[in-house]
């Protein structure tokens, strides 16, 4: 699995309709639907907003794809389609049509809406997705300099901190380092969240 690095978009104007391509990392629904509203707000004259996403979640990937008033099947699955083809995940992609006039017929925007996906995902920069697990860390105060330490060794993060008799720490750490982590420092206790 692959997620996009950052937001990018492109434009390109067929048959006299504009379509611009915007794909973007997106962590969860809300922020999809967040996503959505902005490009709603920033292009409030567009003949469609398309979209379609894809996130990972504990139970699973959600997906979905919505046409936006185009003919059912025109817009938003071919989109989707190449989401889940490159099997990107934690990603939203919209495409804004403005009409321009000349109707493209289902084939034709089917093709629109599949090229201009295709055409946003070749110019975004693609990462390996790396699954992450979070942990409740409780320690002591002096193993706290050694737990940092190897946790920016193994690519992990605090989430959250708190101090008081001991330091309890909510930590993001990819799912392939966590054995290893854990083996290293010393804990009082360890649980995933």
């Amino acid at each position: 699995m692959r997620c996009v690095q950052d937001q990018q978009m492109i434009e390109e104007i067929i048959k006299k309709s504009r379509f611009i391509g915007i794909i973007s990392p997106c962590a969860d629904e809300r922020a999809a639907f967040l996503s959505l509203q902005s490009a709603q707000q920033a292009h409030p004259h567009a003949s469609h907003i398309v979209y379609a996403y894809r996130i990972q979640t504990p139970d699973g990937i959600i997906a979905r794809f919505h046409d936006a008033g185009e003919p059912s099947g025109t817009a938003g699955k071919p989109i989707y389609q190449h989401l889940e083809g490159k099997d990107l995940i934690n990603v939203l992609l919209l495409v804004i049509r403005y009409f321009g006039g000349v109707k493209l017929g289902a084939g034709g925007l089917t093709r629109a809406y599949s090229n201009t996906a295709s055409a946003v995902i070749e110019q975004a920069t693609l990462n390996e997705h790396i699954l992450k697990s979070q942990w409740l860390l409780t320690l002591d105060y002096q193993h706290l300099q050694e737990c940092e330490y190897y946790l920016k060794k193994h690519a992990g993060s605090i989430v959250q901190q708190d101090f008081g008799a001991q330091v309890q720490l909510r930590i993001d750490l990819p799912s392939t380092e966590v054995s290893e982590f854990l083996g290293k420092i010393k804990l009082y206790s360890s649980t995933p969240c």
